[in-house]
Protein backbone atom coordinates (compact mmCIF):
# COMPACT_ATOMS: atom_id res chain seq x y z
CA UNK A 1 0.00 0.00 0.00
CA UNK A 2 1.58 3.27 -1.08
CA UNK A 3 0.53 6.87 -0.08
CA UNK A 4 1.10 10.17 -1.96
CA UNK A 5 2.94 12.74 -0.21
CA UNK A 6 1.48 16.37 -0.40
CA UNK A 7 3.36 18.55 -2.78
CA UNK A 8 5.85 20.50 -0.71
CA UNK A 9 4.98 23.82 0.06
CA UNK A 10 7.33 27.02 -0.27
CA UNK A 11 6.79 29.68 2.05
CA UNK A 12 8.46 32.90 1.40
CA UNK A 13 10.44 34.76 4.31
CA UNK A 14 9.24 37.93 5.01
CA UNK A 15 11.12 41.15 7.08
CA UNK A 16 9.67 41.41 10.36
CA UNK A 17 10.33 45.03 11.41
CA UNK A 18 10.65 45.48 15.09
CA UNK A 19 10.76 49.32 16.39
CA UNK A 20 12.54 50.55 18.90
CA UNK A 21 10.35 52.31 21.73
CA UNK A 22 10.18 55.90 21.81
CA UNK A 23 9.54 57.72 25.24
CA UNK A 24 6.89 60.52 24.67
CA UNK A 25 9.98 62.80 25.88
CA UNK A 26 11.50 62.01 22.65
CA UNK A 27 8.98 62.41 20.42
CA UNK A 28 8.15 65.47 20.63
CA UNK A 29 11.09 66.61 20.05
CA UNK A 30 11.02 64.74 16.77
CA UNK A 31 8.67 67.29 14.72
CA UNK A 32 10.89 69.15 12.88
CA UNK A 33 10.01 71.16 9.88
CA UNK A 34 11.20 68.66 6.95
CA UNK A 35 11.84 72.45 5.02
CA UNK A 36 13.56 74.51 7.61
CA UNK A 37 15.19 71.68 10.11
CA UNK A 38 16.69 72.64 13.49
CA UNK A 39 18.12 76.00 14.61
CA UNK A 40 21.83 76.64 15.72
CA UNK A 41 20.53 77.65 18.93
CA UNK A 42 18.23 74.38 19.01
CA UNK A 43 21.19 72.07 17.66
CA UNK A 44 23.38 73.07 20.73
CA UNK A 45 20.87 73.17 23.19
CA UNK A 46 20.00 69.37 22.45
CA UNK A 47 23.80 68.45 22.08
CA UNK A 48 24.43 69.47 25.34
CA UNK A 49 21.09 67.48 26.67
CA UNK A 50 22.03 63.87 23.94
CA UNK A 51 25.85 64.37 23.81
CA UNK A 52 27.93 64.09 20.21
CA UNK A 53 26.75 61.04 17.86
CA UNK A 54 29.74 58.82 18.67
CA UNK A 55 29.97 55.85 20.66
CA UNK A 56 32.00 56.61 23.85
CA UNK A 57 34.94 54.29 24.19
CA UNK A 58 35.49 54.20 28.22
CA UNK A 59 39.42 55.01 28.62
CA UNK A 60 41.24 53.82 31.29
CA UNK A 61 43.40 55.96 34.15
CA UNK A 62 47.30 55.39 32.45
CA UNK A 63 48.94 55.33 35.96
CA UNK A 64 46.49 52.47 37.16
CA UNK A 65 46.88 50.29 34.02
CA UNK A 66 50.76 50.88 34.29
CA UNK A 67 50.91 49.90 38.07
CA UNK A 68 48.08 46.61 36.47
CA UNK A 69 51.78 45.50 34.91
CA UNK A 70 53.28 44.89 38.52
CA UNK A 71 50.55 42.86 40.10
CA UNK A 72 50.89 39.59 37.89
CA UNK A 73 52.21 36.27 39.60
CA UNK A 74 55.86 36.94 37.48
CA UNK A 75 56.03 40.55 38.73
CA UNK A 76 55.30 39.61 42.11
CA UNK A 77 57.81 37.08 41.77
CA UNK A 78 60.07 40.08 40.77
CA UNK A 79 59.10 42.01 43.25
CA UNK A 80 59.67 39.26 46.39
CA UNK A 81 63.51 38.87 44.80
CA UNK A 82 63.48 42.77 45.00
CA UNK A 83 62.70 42.43 48.79
CA UNK A 84 65.13 39.95 49.62
CA UNK A 85 67.71 41.89 48.05
CA UNK A 86 66.90 44.80 50.01
CA UNK A 87 67.06 42.92 53.24
CA UNK A 88 70.31 41.72 51.81
CA UNK A 89 71.65 44.77 51.05
CA UNK A 90 72.39 43.30 47.65
CA UNK A 91 71.73 46.58 46.13
CA UNK A 92 73.97 45.13 42.71
CA UNK A 93 71.38 42.77 42.48
CA UNK A 94 68.32 44.65 43.57
CA UNK A 95 68.87 47.55 40.86
CA UNK A 96 69.38 44.74 38.28
CA UNK A 97 65.64 43.11 39.04
CA UNK A 98 64.55 46.74 39.71
CA UNK A 99 65.49 47.52 35.76
CA UNK A 100 64.09 44.14 34.52
CA UNK A 101 60.54 44.98 37.01
CA UNK A 102 60.79 48.03 35.09
CA UNK A 103 61.61 47.24 31.32
CA UNK A 104 59.02 44.56 31.47
CA UNK A 105 56.03 46.82 32.51
CA UNK A 106 56.87 49.63 29.95
CA UNK A 107 57.49 47.28 27.46
CA UNK A 108 53.82 45.76 28.13
CA UNK A 109 52.72 49.63 28.62
CA UNK A 110 54.18 50.85 25.44
CA UNK A 111 52.86 48.08 23.20
CA UNK A 112 49.43 48.00 24.60
CA UNK A 113 49.68 51.81 23.92
CA UNK A 114 50.07 51.17 20.42
CA UNK A 115 47.54 48.84 19.51
CA UNK A 116 44.84 51.68 21.31
CA UNK A 117 46.61 54.66 19.13
CA UNK A 118 46.18 51.90 16.25
CA UNK A 119 42.21 51.94 17.24
CA UNK A 120 41.89 55.42 17.77
CA UNK A 121 43.76 56.11 14.17
CA UNK A 122 41.45 53.74 12.12
CA UNK A 123 38.48 55.40 13.90
CA UNK A 124 39.69 58.28 12.42
CA UNK A 125 38.86 56.83 9.22
CA UNK A 126 35.14 55.86 9.49
CA UNK A 127 34.41 59.31 10.17
CA UNK A 128 31.18 60.42 8.38
CA UNK A 129 29.36 63.98 7.30
CA UNK A 130 25.79 63.70 5.89
CA UNK A 131 23.20 66.32 4.45
CA UNK A 132 20.99 67.80 7.19
CA UNK A 133 18.53 70.29 7.18
CA UNK A 134 19.74 73.29 9.68
CA UNK A 135 18.50 76.72 9.25
CA UNK A 136 16.44 76.56 6.57
CA UNK A 137 19.83 75.19 4.45
CA UNK A 138 20.63 71.51 3.39
CA UNK A 139 24.17 71.42 4.55
CA UNK A 140 26.77 68.53 4.63
CA UNK A 141 27.87 68.62 8.43
CA UNK A 142 29.91 65.96 10.47
CA UNK A 143 27.92 63.09 11.56
CA UNK A 144 29.36 63.21 14.94
CA UNK A 145 27.51 66.64 15.45
CA UNK A 146 23.69 64.87 14.65
CA UNK A 147 21.18 65.12 17.32
CA UNK A 148 17.47 64.19 17.88
CA UNK A 149 15.45 65.95 15.69
CA UNK A 150 17.81 66.33 12.77
CA UNK A 151 16.21 66.57 9.17
CA UNK A 152 18.67 64.43 7.18
CA UNK A 153 18.74 63.27 3.62
CA UNK A 154 19.40 59.28 2.63
CA UNK A 155 20.36 58.40 -0.76
CA UNK A 156 21.78 55.65 -2.97
CA UNK A 157 25.80 54.32 -1.13
CA UNK A 158 24.90 56.50 1.94
CA UNK A 159 25.92 55.23 5.21
CA UNK A 160 22.97 55.27 7.70
CA UNK A 161 24.73 58.65 10.14
CA UNK A 162 22.05 57.22 13.23
CA UNK A 163 19.13 55.50 13.99
CA UNK A 164 16.29 57.61 12.04
CA UNK A 165 12.67 57.46 10.79
CA UNK A 166 11.96 57.80 7.44
CA UNK A 167 9.72 60.28 6.76
CA UNK A 168 8.27 59.30 2.98
CA UNK A 169 9.59 62.61 1.61
CA UNK A 170 11.75 63.12 -1.58
CA UNK A 171 15.16 65.44 -1.16
CA UNK A 172 12.71 68.01 -2.99
CA UNK A 173 10.12 67.73 -0.16
CA UNK A 174 7.59 66.14 -2.66
CA UNK A 175 5.69 63.17 -1.18
CA UNK A 176 7.25 59.77 -1.82
CA UNK A 177 5.54 56.06 -2.31
CA UNK A 178 9.10 54.09 -3.57
CA UNK A 179 10.64 51.92 -0.55
CA UNK A 180 14.26 52.69 0.61
CA UNK A 181 16.38 49.11 0.30
CA UNK A 182 18.56 49.24 3.16
CA UNK A 183 21.63 46.74 3.94
CA UNK A 184 21.39 45.55 7.30
CA UNK A 185 23.50 42.78 7.34
CA UNK A 186 26.01 43.65 9.98
CA UNK A 187 23.64 44.46 12.02
CA UNK A 188 21.42 41.57 11.86
CA UNK A 189 22.58 39.44 9.63
CA UNK A 190 20.24 39.32 6.58
CA UNK A 191 21.77 38.76 3.27
CA UNK A 192 19.59 40.66 1.67
CA UNK A 193 19.22 44.33 1.39
CA UNK A 194 15.40 45.21 3.06
CA UNK A 195 12.44 47.52 1.83
CA UNK A 196 11.90 50.26 3.91
CA UNK A 197 8.99 52.75 3.68
CA UNK A 198 7.63 55.99 5.74
CA UNK A 199 7.68 55.45 9.53
CA UNK A 200 10.01 52.57 9.14
CA UNK A 201 13.70 52.92 11.08
CA UNK A 202 16.93 52.87 9.14
CA UNK A 203 19.60 51.87 11.88
CA UNK A 204 23.15 53.58 12.08
CA UNK A 205 25.71 52.09 10.04
CA UNK A 206 23.76 49.93 7.59
CA UNK A 207 23.85 50.86 4.22
CA UNK A 208 21.71 52.48 1.87
CA UNK A 209 20.80 50.23 -1.68
CA UNK A 210 18.28 51.70 -3.69
CA UNK A 211 16.63 55.36 -3.63
CA UNK A 212 16.39 58.66 -1.63
CA UNK A 213 14.54 59.81 1.19
CA UNK A 214 14.14 62.40 3.69
CA UNK A 215 14.58 60.95 7.85
CA UNK A 216 14.36 62.38 11.08
CA UNK A 217 17.12 61.60 13.74
CA UNK A 218 15.83 59.65 16.73
CA UNK A 219 18.85 58.32 18.97
CA UNK A 220 22.40 58.65 18.79
CA UNK A 221 25.95 57.58 20.00
CA UNK A 222 25.47 55.24 22.54
CA UNK A 223 22.08 54.62 22.10
CA UNK A 224 21.34 53.41 18.84
CA UNK A 225 20.95 50.01 17.94
CA UNK A 226 24.42 49.39 17.18
CA UNK A 227 25.12 51.43 20.41
CA UNK A 228 23.63 49.50 23.05
CA UNK A 229 25.53 46.15 21.35
CA UNK A 230 29.00 47.81 21.32
CA UNK A 231 28.15 48.86 24.73
CA UNK A 232 27.67 44.67 25.63
CA UNK A 233 31.39 45.02 24.43
CA UNK A 234 33.02 46.80 26.18
CA UNK A 235 31.06 46.03 29.81
CA UNK A 236 32.83 42.13 29.25
CA UNK A 237 35.56 41.81 31.40
CA UNK A 238 36.37 38.44 31.29
CA UNK A 239 40.09 37.23 31.10
CA UNK A 240 41.15 35.41 27.64
CA UNK A 241 42.01 31.43 27.62
CA UNK A 242 45.86 33.19 26.74
CA UNK A 243 45.84 35.13 30.09
CA UNK A 244 44.75 32.22 32.37
CA UNK A 245 47.27 29.93 30.56
CA UNK A 246 49.97 32.72 31.98
CA UNK A 247 48.07 33.42 34.94
CA UNK A 248 48.38 29.60 36.09
CA UNK A 249 52.17 29.72 35.16
CA UNK A 250 52.76 32.19 36.98
CA UNK A 251 50.93 30.71 39.82
CA UNK A 252 52.66 27.45 39.66
CA UNK A 253 55.79 29.06 39.94
CA UNK A 254 55.42 31.56 42.53
CA UNK A 255 53.93 28.13 45.09
CA UNK A 256 57.17 25.91 43.74
CA UNK A 257 59.69 28.93 44.35
CA UNK A 258 57.84 29.77 47.51
CA UNK A 259 58.33 25.90 48.55
CA UNK A 260 62.00 25.89 47.51
CA UNK A 261 62.95 29.28 49.53
CA UNK A 262 61.42 28.95 52.28
CA UNK A 263 62.47 25.11 52.78
CA UNK A 264 66.27 25.99 51.78
CA UNK A 265 66.45 29.29 53.47
CA UNK A 266 65.67 26.82 56.76
CA UNK A 267 67.97 24.33 55.87
CA UNK A 268 70.94 26.58 55.34
CA UNK A 269 70.28 28.57 58.48
CA UNK A 270 70.03 25.42 60.62
CA UNK A 271 72.99 23.82 58.88
CA UNK A 272 74.84 26.98 59.24
CA UNK A 273 74.31 28.04 62.43
CA UNK A 274 76.00 31.07 63.72
CA UNK A 275 76.93 32.26 60.37
CA UNK A 276 75.89 35.56 59.28
CA UNK A 277 72.19 34.98 58.00
CA UNK A 278 72.43 38.11 55.64
CA UNK A 279 74.84 35.75 53.39
CA UNK A 280 72.10 32.81 53.42
CA UNK A 281 69.33 35.21 52.34
CA UNK A 282 72.02 36.32 49.08
CA UNK A 283 71.98 32.95 48.04
CA UNK A 284 68.19 32.16 48.37
CA UNK A 285 67.77 35.81 46.19
CA UNK A 286 70.04 34.01 43.66
CA UNK A 287 67.23 30.91 43.70
CA UNK A 288 64.51 33.50 43.72
CA UNK A 289 65.71 34.82 40.60
CA UNK A 290 67.18 31.59 38.87
CA UNK A 291 63.41 30.62 39.23
CA UNK A 292 62.25 33.84 37.68
CA UNK A 293 60.98 33.96 33.61
CA UNK A 294 62.19 37.51 34.07
CA UNK A 295 62.22 37.77 30.20
CA UNK A 296 58.88 36.09 29.41
CA UNK A 297 56.69 39.24 29.67
CA UNK A 298 58.90 41.18 27.42
CA UNK A 299 58.84 38.53 25.06
CA UNK A 300 55.25 37.78 24.94
CA UNK A 301 54.35 41.61 24.87
CA UNK A 302 56.61 42.62 21.77
CA UNK A 303 55.67 39.52 19.82
CA UNK A 304 51.72 40.51 20.32
CA UNK A 305 52.62 43.97 19.44
CA UNK A 306 54.45 42.95 16.21
CA UNK A 307 51.51 40.96 15.18
CA UNK A 308 48.68 43.47 16.00
CA UNK A 309 50.80 46.45 14.09
CA UNK A 310 50.84 44.11 11.24
CA UNK A 311 46.49 43.42 11.57
CA UNK A 312 46.36 47.13 12.06
CA UNK A 313 48.05 47.60 8.82
CA UNK A 314 45.14 45.43 7.14
CA UNK A 315 42.83 48.02 8.94
CA UNK A 316 41.98 45.38 11.38
CA UNK A 317 40.83 46.45 14.80
CA UNK A 318 42.96 45.37 17.64
CA UNK A 319 41.89 46.66 21.26
CA UNK A 320 43.58 43.86 23.55
CA UNK A 321 47.22 42.03 22.69
CA UNK A 322 46.26 39.08 24.04
CA UNK A 323 42.93 39.37 21.74
CA UNK A 324 45.80 38.34 18.91
CA UNK A 325 46.77 35.03 20.58
CA UNK A 326 43.09 34.10 20.95
CA UNK A 327 41.99 34.73 17.20
CA UNK A 328 44.84 32.42 16.46
CA UNK A 329 44.12 29.60 18.53
CA UNK A 330 40.86 29.23 16.54
CA UNK A 331 40.38 25.99 14.89
CA UNK A 332 36.88 26.11 13.71
CA UNK A 333 35.41 29.32 13.14
CA UNK A 334 31.25 28.89 11.79
CA UNK A 335 29.43 31.64 10.69
CA UNK A 336 26.30 32.85 8.11
CA UNK A 337 27.34 34.08 4.92
CA UNK A 338 26.67 37.89 5.17
CA UNK A 339 29.46 39.22 3.21
CA UNK A 340 31.18 40.25 6.57
CA UNK A 341 34.14 38.70 6.29
CA UNK A 342 34.71 38.76 2.81
CA UNK A 343 37.34 41.40 1.18
CA UNK A 344 33.35 43.50 0.05
CA UNK A 345 35.07 44.86 -2.90
CA UNK A 346 33.85 44.29 -6.39
CA UNK A 347 36.14 43.85 -9.37
CA UNK A 348 36.22 44.53 -12.84
CA UNK A 349 36.09 41.21 -14.76
CA UNK A 350 37.29 40.05 -18.54
CA UNK A 351 34.12 41.70 -20.30
CA UNK A 352 32.15 39.66 -23.17
CA UNK A 353 32.76 41.98 -26.07
CA UNK A 354 30.77 42.15 -29.76
CA UNK A 355 32.61 41.91 -32.80
CA UNK A 356 34.41 45.14 -33.34
CA UNK A 357 35.22 46.39 -30.24
CA UNK A 358 37.95 46.24 -27.77
CA UNK A 359 38.27 45.66 -23.93
CA UNK A 360 39.30 49.45 -23.68
CA UNK A 361 36.19 50.53 -25.70
CA UNK A 362 33.99 49.11 -23.14
CA UNK A 363 35.89 50.35 -19.83
CA UNK A 364 36.04 54.13 -21.72
CA UNK A 365 32.42 53.85 -22.55
CA UNK A 366 32.02 52.45 -19.08
CA UNK A 367 33.35 55.60 -17.17
CA UNK A 368 31.82 58.15 -19.37
CA UNK A 369 28.40 56.21 -18.28
CA UNK A 370 29.17 56.51 -14.47
CA UNK A 371 28.20 58.81 -11.80
CA UNK A 372 31.51 61.09 -10.79
CA UNK A 373 31.84 61.27 -6.91
CA UNK A 374 29.51 58.41 -6.50
CA UNK A 375 29.75 56.32 -3.57
CA UNK A 376 28.42 53.27 -5.28
CA UNK A 377 30.36 50.40 -5.07
CA UNK A 378 29.86 48.86 -8.70
CA UNK A 379 30.41 52.77 -9.71
CA UNK A 380 33.99 53.03 -7.73
CA UNK A 381 34.82 49.70 -9.60
CA UNK A 382 34.24 50.44 -12.75
CA UNK A 383 35.82 53.89 -12.65
CA UNK A 384 38.93 52.46 -10.96
CA UNK A 385 39.07 49.18 -13.35
CA UNK A 386 38.62 52.32 -16.16
CA UNK A 387 41.28 54.06 -15.24
CA UNK A 388 43.97 51.94 -14.80
CA UNK A 389 43.09 49.84 -18.44
CA UNK A 390 42.31 52.99 -20.20
CA UNK A 391 45.84 55.23 -21.45
CA UNK A 392 43.54 58.05 -21.96
CA UNK A 393 41.93 57.91 -18.60
CA UNK A 394 45.33 57.84 -16.13
CA UNK A 395 45.92 60.45 -14.26
CA UNK A 396 43.03 61.92 -14.64
CA UNK A 397 41.67 64.69 -12.45
CA UNK A 398 38.15 65.14 -12.55
CA UNK A 399 35.73 63.73 -15.06
CA UNK A 400 36.97 66.10 -18.18
CA UNK A 401 37.69 62.62 -20.45
CA UNK A 402 40.50 63.81 -23.00
CA UNK A 403 38.71 63.86 -26.59
CA UNK A 404 35.50 63.90 -25.22
CA UNK A 405 32.41 66.01 -23.90
CA UNK A 406 29.90 64.95 -21.96
CA UNK A 407 26.69 67.28 -22.59
CA UNK A 408 24.27 65.78 -20.41
CA UNK A 409 24.32 62.94 -17.81
CA UNK A 410 21.35 61.08 -16.37
CA UNK A 411 22.38 59.49 -12.56
CA UNK A 412 21.43 55.59 -11.87
CA UNK A 413 17.49 54.95 -12.29
CA UNK A 414 15.72 52.34 -9.64
CA UNK A 415 13.19 51.84 -12.56
CA UNK A 416 15.27 51.91 -15.70
CA UNK A 417 18.11 50.18 -13.87
CA UNK A 418 20.61 52.22 -16.20
CA UNK A 419 23.20 55.51 -16.12
CA UNK A 420 23.28 57.27 -19.26
CA UNK A 421 25.09 59.89 -21.05
CA UNK A 422 25.11 62.12 -24.52
CA UNK A 423 28.66 62.30 -25.39
CA UNK A 424 30.28 64.16 -28.06
CA UNK A 425 33.32 63.06 -30.12
CA UNK A 426 35.76 65.66 -29.93
CA UNK A 427 38.04 64.74 -33.27
CA UNK A 428 34.97 63.39 -35.16
CA UNK A 429 32.29 65.91 -33.72
CA UNK A 430 29.99 62.84 -33.57
CA UNK A 431 27.41 62.74 -30.94
CA UNK A 432 26.43 59.30 -29.29
CA UNK A 433 24.49 58.07 -26.29
CA UNK A 434 26.01 55.79 -23.60
CA UNK A 435 24.37 54.02 -21.36
CA UNK A 436 25.56 51.40 -18.36
CA UNK A 437 22.37 48.99 -18.14
CA UNK A 438 21.60 45.46 -16.62
CA UNK A 439 21.67 42.95 -19.63
CA UNK A 440 18.30 42.19 -19.90
CA UNK A 441 17.20 45.97 -19.97
CA UNK A 442 18.13 46.74 -23.58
Amino acid sequence: MTTEKAPAELKEHKHQEVSDDISPELEALLHTDTTQGLTSAEHQERIQKFGRNELVEQKSNPLLKFLGYFTDPIAVLIIVAMIFSAVAQDWINFGIIFFLLLLNALIGFSMEAQAESALDALKNTLALKTKCWRDGELKEVDSVELVPGDVIVLRLGDIVPADCRLLGISVTGDESDADLQIDQSALTGESLPVNKNKGGTAYSSSIVKQGQMMAVVTKTGGTTFIGRAANLISITNEKGHFQKVIGQIGNFLVIVTAILVIVILVFLLVKHEGDDPILRIQQVVVLTVAAIPVGLPTVLSVTMAVGAKQLAAKQVIVKRLTAVEEMASVTILCSDKTGTLTLNQLTFDDPWLMEGFSKEDILLYSFISSEPGANDPIEKAVRKAAQEGVPRLQNLKGHNIPGYKVSSFVPFNPTSKRTQATVTNLETNETFLVSKVLPHHD
